[in-house]
């Protein structure tokens, strides 16, 4: 059966904050049961992506719903949504680090090293799926995760916790006003966190690129019920692919200590030192249009604002 594209979770103008949480959830969740086959292996490394990207949206969704669905009810399905999510990690990790890294620059330095070092990341991303990826997909702790969670989504338990009544009347809020307020708040965060921002502070750029991560996918969880969304994302995207740059490069940094411990081979640390230089030229190279990119995402309109731009259920 072919996996059906990503696309945002069907909510509609109509529905309560709760009800529209109920169905993002389960959106992702599905979308995730797609890729999960493909996932134990790295012959399509689309399969990990895909699905911690979809783990990446629900734990998003648990994060910006917080107003109504409060932490203490999420507790025990943030951990297990961590947990699964770090099984796949490693394995993500040297995906990228193989396809965007080793085979985007093959050929292009002038050192020797680079086949040792792509060999040695394929022999500890094939350990990755065979030890953490698929063990974890064939696990117990797995199996009764996706059905509880699903179950816990699908009767929306959350409403029958003791809530606080402004938690109660967040649940109920009208799905316009909740997400009109949700994402002015996190807008107002990311602005918070990139103005008068150190760039020279790997901590306060990390929080920026979390904050706008969140702005993201609240933008594109809410992208059914505004004109012009995808506009105003667009607008965001400049940001993140820098920030994205960076958090590779300390990717990479990470991945490397792990994969030359035990070595002293001086080519294959000389190559490794090379990509590592490489990584951060483009890092640096695209800061230099940060304040361009931060500009055109201050100046940008709200379509969760905008006359016309509601779109009816």
């Amino acid at each position: 059966m072919p996996k059906k594209s990503k696309t945002a979770a069907p909510i509609y103008s109509g529905q309560t904050a709760s009800e529209a949480f109920a169905t993002i959830l389960q959106h992702n969740l599905e979308y995730m049961l797609q890729w999960e086959q493909t996932a134990r292996s790295w012959d399509d490394i689309e399969g990990v992506h895909q699905v911690r990207v979809s783990l990446r949206r629900i734990r998003s969704a648990i994060t910006l719903f917080r107003p109504a669905i409060p932490k203490r009810v999420t507790k025990t399905w943030r951990g297990e949504l961590r947990w699964v999510s770090g099984q796949l990690g490693l394995a993500r990790d040297l995906d990228v680090f193989i396809d965007e890294g080793l085979n985007a620059i093959e050929g292009k330095l002038p050192f020797k090293g680079e086949k040792k070092l792509m060999k040695l990341a394929r022999v500890h991303r094939e350990k990755a799926y065979e030890e953490q990826v698929c063990p974890m997909l064939d696990s117990e702790r797995y199996a009764n995760f996706k059905t509880a969670f699903m179950n816990w989504s699908m009767e929306r338990a959350w409403e029958k916790e003791e809530l606080e009544e402004k938690e109660r009347h967040n649940q109920q809020l009208g799905l316009i006003q909740f997400a009109r307020n949700l994402l002015d708040k996190q807008e107002r965060v990311v602005l918070k966190a990139g103005s008068r921002i150190d760039r020279q502070s790997p901590e306060q750029m990390h929080r920026l690129r979390i904050e706008c991560k969140k702005l993201r996918y609240a933008a594109d969880f809410f992208q059914p019920l505004f004109d012009g969304v995808t506009d105003f994302v667009g607008h965001l995207k400049g940001i993140q692919d820098i920030l994205g740059v960076m958090n590779d490069v300390s990717i990479m940094h990470q991945l490397l200590e792990v994969l030359l411990e035990d070595t002293n081979d001086h080519e294959l640390l000389e190559y490794a030192g090379a990509l590592v230089g490489w990584r951060t030229c483009q890092f640096y190279y695209l800061m230099n249009g940060f304040d361009i990119c931060w500009d055109e995402f201050t100046e940008a309109t709200h379509p969760w604002w905008k006359k016309g731009a509601l779109r009816e259920s």
